[in-house]
């Protein structure tokens, strides 16, 4: 009898059942999400609440502002594309370049370094950043390819971080992007997708840091910071929410939330999240650095909307509109070279 070739036979079968035991593990341990910080509470946590109220003779909607004064068409919209797209038309098309070159040019000036980047990514990467299995049913993905159009510039921005190994002292990287973000949002209906409320495409600039385990506290509080700092020069009003652990996303162990208040909504709307996603990420995309003492760990990442155009655009015409015009903030005017929207 051969008996290697019996045991060779054996050896097979029972890798193969090691390897889809194996497969279910991994299908099971990718579902689980990051750990949120002990200072995450049960509760919605107000932080900072910047409202006041501008004295208008009646405040519209910004949806009748985008109708009256021909700032964008979301029937234009979805005649091209479907329901949830939109078109920014002249001055409005204007308004959106201004909010772009000005949150990347304050990002610049705050030592984030610009990329440009591919708006279709490969599987890997969606997983990598953990959108992948959380908002799988979210994504468009091009089957033929399998690629994903991105959900958000963090995606591409990490990834191109992926198996790189800092030494402690590079560490931390800030980088910005500028990118279209395409989203199903599927079940969403009603007012909440009125307008520019909720969109398939829209526009967004993204800031994101890597950094060690112990200073990701730092920058965490460093980019808090620097979102306010921009809402406050646009003289918006606005709130900061410290989410409870229920709604935490499925990446991040620690999250604020910046809303804008929408008089002609009469509501908040988000306008930017800042998540502090520990080394959840990192240990997905083999992200590390080798500490001053030698020790090879995993890096800690952050990512922050800096900002959501379509909903600062949104409260920018809301806030700031007159019956006749709409007055531009005046961080703006020089990329506008305009002082009213007529």
């Amino acid at each position: 009898m051969n008996y290697s070739f019996f045991f060779k036979k054996k050896i097979q079968k029972k890798n193969q059942k090691l390897k889809k035991i194996n497969n279910k593990i991994f299908e099971n341990i990718i579902k689980i999400p990051n750990i949120p910080f002990e200072e995450v509470k049960k509760k919605l946590s107000l932080l900072d609440n910047k409202i006041y109220n501008k004295k208008n003779e009646k405040i519209l909607s910004h949806w009748e502002l985008g109708k009256k004064f021909n700032l964008f068409s979301t029937k234009i919209g979805s005649i091209i594309s479907g329901n949830g797209f939109n078109v920014f038309i002249n001055k409005g098309a204007l308004l959106q370049r201004s909010l772009i070159q000005y949150f990347l040019d304050k990002n610049i000036s705050s030592g984030y370094i610009e990329y440009a980047l591919p708006y279709l990514v490969k599987k890997n990467s969606v997983y990598g950043t953990g959108q992948i299995p959380d908002k799988k049913d979210q994504m468009y993905n091009i089957n033929y390819d399998n690629l994903y159009l991105i959900p958000t510039g963090e995606v591409p921005l990490i990834n191109i971080f992926c198996h790189k190994i800092f030494k402690e002292s590079e560490l931390p990287i800030k980088a910005t992007t500028y990118t279209s973000c395409f989203r199903r949002e599927s079940g969403s209906y009603g007012t909440k997708v009125r307008g520019l409320n909720r969109l398939h495409q829209f526009d967004k600039v993204e800031i994101i840091q890597i950094n060690t385990c112990k200073n990701s506290y730092f920058s965490f509080n460093e980019m808090v910071n620097h979102i306010k700092d921009l809402l406050i020069s646009l003289d918006l009003p606005f709130r900061i929410i410290k989410l409870c652990g229920n709604d935490l996303g499925f990446t991040s162990a620690l999250t604020y939330d910046f809303e804008v208040y929408s008089p002609g909504q009469k509501k908040w709307l988000e306008v930017s999240s800042v998540s502090n996603c520990t080394n959840f990420q990192s240990n997905r995309i083999k992200l590390k650095y080798r500490s001053y003492n030698g020790k090879i760990k995993l890096c800690h990442t952050l990512n922050g909307s800096s900002l959501a155009i379509p909903r600062i655009i949104s409260a920018i015409i809301e806030n700031y509109q007159t019956k006749n015009y709409i007055i531009i903030p005046k961080v703006l005017i020089p990329y506008m070279k305009m002082e009213k929207l007529l």
